[in-house]
């Protein structure tokens, strides 16, 4: 077995001396340990069953492949270097490249005799998550690995300057690289290494995917699953610092002068975020003048851009990643830059007229009718303007014609007018979708003669209208994270607070009064988010406003209740309406809409359109009121009872029925009627579950978990069918909150600081952890958690003394088990936290396409409806023949295409279907006989006739777009942005462990919510 041994002090990461210091060499014998192979499949499988043994041997073959990777590096590199003949490269060198590649393949030597052996007994024991669970918990895999990622960087750069200085190592990398089958390069080799964690984790969940629920392998998997992102997040975190590190150094380099390597030497400045944009100088009328590519830099707080140098010898770069060389252009202040374009409407130019224009600077004109586009589209909108201007002068000519023609007239040359103007538009907004990829800043520049400060506008061109996002919130969060309640925000482990990314804790945004009153005493009891898509918000607006909807907070007194909805479509929140009720309000739930599934439901969902977004609102009187919401308009639309009008403390929908729990220990189902939204008033059914009051629902799949005192009963909804389990030994200790993520839920008790973690589907216990040991501003023996939250994998903990304490959990579906040490948040509340609640919006798909115009224009000319059906009869091939240029309607098909093509030519039409219809004889160099001999229907388009084929009102939908990027089953790929806030509720605000001022604290008898804002998460 491989052991670190304990008294040897852990090296660090550099690479230099010993390459197997405080490791065993193990040698492992392949004659003893033949490699893993699987039993011909027997008789009478299940198709899940299949399945796995598939999974299993894609798991053997994929491990097989990394191993002899490994073997070639030490094998074909490592060893013939080390030999005292060769004398290629220094011995030491060698050593510091190939550092920790030893034991990488010691361990996966051992997991693959472990899994040779479980391979054996597959068909008696189908187990294999506990394997990966022992194999890769071990710290010692942690270490080696994080060794080997940490000195990744470095390796690379010996392996070029060593290219550089000796050929004869040059020469060694190309004719091993020469000789091998694959043609792999050294780099690609030691890469796999980084990659291998992810595909093992992949691997897994498609094993985890056909693993039934009852299967002996399903909580094993799960388990596997946690291990490996927990390892697989600590390895990128310390892959990240690596390159950060790696780019801050090249910049130094490239830069020079102390006062510079100082700033960027610094303890408390991060790099955030760094990319590689093409900077664009525009002229007087929007013509593009020259452009460069720049290394934007982002630091905690400095934006500095960087000129690049790529120059290097072709046959290193094509052997190894070769870095770049930076010279700074200009370094400022991130306080001081400002991004300067607001909303992606092309009129909405806040900020243009405040920046000053210099020539030959990469600033946009002031000209409200100017747009800073590819020189293409804009040498094309000049074309179509000058285009007008002519055929306003011809439709003022054809006035004058003596003699009246069908198909030239005023009505034709006004048709013409009103096409040029729709293909402006057209152009215009195509323009703006370039925009959209525009990174444009205003940065300080040298001061005027006068001495007064100047500000020059920076325009980027980003690779994508997601990276012109991801930069406008980066820059968003990295001020806020300079504010002074955000210095520090978060309490944390000193390793973690080195490894963690920057924006890994969440950014408190603000903090602001709710349910204020001064002749009542009104307690926070509940709070939701209602989604709400705002189509008025600007391009960059909607990347730095809070997610998108609408906060409804509740709560009240001892005979009186009130609701305020607070607008998120801002970057604070805004009070916009208040609900007062004559009680109350204990709880709150969302309701979303129903899934239609025939064409009846369909009608019906259409007809009940109108409600909104369903929201209810349980009281204290035992009543449960209904409301509907469309924007800020909110009705009562229905009032629930429950027989004994007991308090509703929690509610919960599933499968169209409204659960409710109360303090009499039941619960109330109300069901609804087939096809309606809203439920009958008459449908209680009451689920009894103990004496003590329900505290708190959660739906896991098809069931709903009530909790009351002890106990935790999951009720199937379908059939109110119920099994209870015992979730404390202590009758005292009341299940108070429940928060679910993959197959664990964890609870929280009354009187108890510790939470428990349960198996959703064994009802096993798998953790508990104590969180008042897990800070030290929390008194031992005095705590309990007040509120309980699951988001953005941080498990959230509110206390009774109002701090707030989060942990790192897994976001697969594997287990959420903590396995990091708890982070406190400095910024609390006066009292207990009241409640925790997340909110979250998808940012709206047109917004990160980058020709959304172009491609639902293409959704137009492909679908089926009854005036498009017109475009495939009249032109037939067109759809397949060829894809027409921007807004142009082509004359000319053909599959085929020659290279040299002819001008392509535009049917000019805005409205006309025909000129035939129009007074007057037809205008043609055609004798009248021909024209009679062509039949009135033929398809045929004629030089002389000037009508096109109408085929709706808006000609747009002939605009064709570049293909949209569809996955492998034809499915539509679309990049999806998700902004997320935490909100949380209690008395008054304060900052612990620090010194209190008019800052730091307010009032700890009013009632405020604290607001967290966490990055912008992308995916497909």
């Amino acid at each position: 077995m491989i052991r670190k041994v304990s008294f040897l002090q852990r090296k660090d990461s550099t690479g230099e001396g010993t390459d197997n210091a405080g490791y065993v060499d193990v040698t492992v014998c392949e004659i003893k340990h033949p490699p893993a192979q699987l039993c011909p499949t027997p008789e009478g499988l299940s198709s899940q069953q299949v399945v796995r043994r598939l999974i299993l041997s894609s798991i053997v073959q994929s491990e097989s492949s990394y191993l002899n990777s490994l073997k070639r590096i030490l094998q074909e590199y490592h060893k013939p270097l080390l030999e005292p003949k060769n004398s290629v490269l220094n011995i030491k060198k060698v050593r510091q490249i190939f550092f920790r590649v030893q034991e990488i393949h010691q361990c996966h030597s051992m997991f693959q005799i472990a899994l040779a052996s479980r391979m054996a007994e597959w068909d008696r024991s189908e187990k294999i998550g506990d394997l990966f669970v022992a194999s890769f918990s071990k710290s010692m895999v942690l270490n080696v690995y994080s060794d080997y990622i940490n000195n990744f960087t470095n390796a690379m750069a010996l392996i070029k300057r060593a290219c550089m200085s000796k050929p004869a190592f040059l020469d060694f990398l190309k004719k091993k690289q020469a000789s091998s089958s694959d043609r792999i390069t050294l780099y690609g080799l030691m890469v796999k290494p980084i990659q291998r964690f992810p595909q093992f984790i992949l691997l897994l969940q498609d094993m985890l995917k056909n693993t039934p629920v009852s299967h002996v392998d399903r909580l094993p998997l799960q388990l596997a699953l946690t291990e490996l992102e927990t390892l697989a997040e600590k390895l990128n975190d310390q892959k990240r610092l690596a390159d950060q590190e790696a780019e801050i150094q090249q910049l130094a380099l490239g830069v020079g002068g102390r006062n510079f390597t100082k700033l960027l030497n610094s303890e408390h400045r991060q790099l955030i975020h760094c990319e590689l944009l093409t900077e664009t100088v525009y002229g007087d009328k929007g013509q593009v003048l020259k452009s460069k590519e720049r290394k934007l830099f982002l630091l905690s707080d400095t934006l500095i851009c960087a000129n690049i140098n790529l120059k290097g010898h072709p046959d290193i770069n094509s052997l190894v990643s070769a870095g770049p060389k930076y010279s700074v252009k200009w370094c400022v202040p991130l306080m001081e830059t400002q991004v300067v374009e607001v909303g992606h409407n092309m009129h909405d130019r806040d900020g243009d007229r405040d920046v000053p224009a210099r020539r030959h600077s990469s600033i946009s004109s002031t000209n409200d009718n100017m747009f800073l586009g590819p020189p293409r589209l804009y040498q094309e909108l000049e074309e179509l303007h000058h285009d007008l201007a002519v055929v306003e002068e011809v439709s003022l000519l054809v006035g004058t014609l003596s003699g009246t023609y069908q198909n030239l007239n005023t009505t034709v040359s006004q048709d013409w007018c009103l096409a040029l103007h729709r293909l402006i538009r057209l152009k215009e907004e195509e323009i703006q979708n370039a925009n959209k990829s525009h990174l444009h800043l205003s940065v300080p520049g040298k001061p005027d003669r006068s001495g007064h400060p100047v500000s020059i506008r920076v325009v980027f061109n980003t690779p994508s209208p997601l990276s012109k996002i991801f930069w406008v919130n980066r820059l968003h969060l990295a001020k806020i994270a300079q504010r002074q309640e955000n210095n520090p925000g978060w309490e944390c482990a000193e390793e973690d607070e080195k490894t963690k990314a920057p924006f890994t804790f969440p950014l408190l945004t603000c903090k602001l009064p709710a349910l204020s009153s001064k002749t009542h005493t009104r307690k926070l009891n509940a709070a939701l988010h209602s989604p709400f898509q705002s189509s008025l918000l600007g391009f960059c607006t909607a990347t730095t406003t809070l997610p998108q909807g609408y906060l409804w907070v509740a709560g009240g007194g001892s005979n009186h209740g009130h609701v305020e909805i607070f607008s998120l479509n801002r970057v604070t929140p805004r009070l916009v309406k208040t609900i007062p009720l004559r009680t109350s309000v204990l709880c709150l739930e969302y309701v979303r809409e129903p899934v239609v599934h025939t064409e009846e439901e369909a009608d019906k969902s259409q007809s009940s359109a109108k409600i909104g977004n369903i929201i209810c609102a349980g009281l204290q009187d035992g009543s449960i009121k209904v409301y509907s919401s469309l924007d800020t308009a909110v009705q009562c639309q229905l009032t629930l009872a429950n027989p004994d009008s007991s308090p509703v403390l929690c509610l919960k929908h599933l499968l169209s029925k409204l659960f409710a729990g109360l303090h009499n220990g039941t619960i109330a189902v109300y069901q609804r009627k087939p096809g309606e939204r809203l439920w009958d008033l008459g449908s209680c059914s009451l689920v009894p579950l103990g004496s003590e009051p329900v505290c708190c629902l959660l739906s896991v799949e098809h069931t709903v978990w009530a909790s009351c005192a002890n106990r935790v009963t999951a009720i199937e909804a379908s059939s109110l069918h119920t099994q209870s389990f015992e979730a404390h030994s202590d009758p005292g200790c009341s299940v108070s909150h429940m928060a679910r993520l993959g197959g664990g839920v964890w609870m929280a008790f009354t009187k108890s600081s510790s939470i428990h973690l349960f198996h959703i589907e064994t009802l096993e216990p798998l953790q508990e952890v104590n969180i008042s040991t897990r800070t030290a501003h929390l008194p031992p023996g005095q705590v309990c958690v007040s509120s309980l939250l699951i988001c953005k994998g941080l498990l959230w903990a509110g206390t009774s003394q109002g701090i707030i304490i989060t942990f790192p959990v897994s976001t697969l579906e594997g287990i959420p088990k903590i396995n990091g040490k708890g982070t406190t948040s400095v910024n609390a509340h006066c009292g207990p936290v009241d409640f925790l609640v997340s909110a979250s919006s998808t940012l709206i798909s047109d917004l990160l396409r980058q020709d959304s115009t172009l491609n639902s224009s293409e959704v137009g000319m492909n679908g089926d409806g009854g005036q498009d059906g017109r475009l495939k009869e009249h032109v037939k091939g067109d759809e397949r023949g060829h894809s027409r240029k921007d807004s142009s309607y082509l004359l000319d098909s053909g599959d085929h295409p020659p290279r040299e093509q002819k001008p392509k030519q535009l049917l000019l039409q805005y409205s006309l279907y025909s000129t035939c219809q129009l007074p007057g004889k037809l205008l043609s160099a055609q004798s009248e006989q021909e024209i009679s001999r062509t039949p009135p229907e033929s398809l045929e388009h004629s030089l002389e006739d000037s009508s096109i084929y109408e085929v709706i009102e808006d000609p747009g939908v002939w605009v064709r777009g570049q293909p949209v990027e569809r996955g492998e089953e034809g499915e539509v790929r679309h990049s999806r942005g998700t902004s997320t806030a935490i909100f949380s509720g209690g008395r008054g605000y304060r900052r612990i462990g620090v010194t209190a001022s008019e800052d730091t604290c307010s009032d700890s008898t009013e009632n405020t919510l604290l607001v967290w804002q966490l990055p912008l998460t992308f995916s497909q």
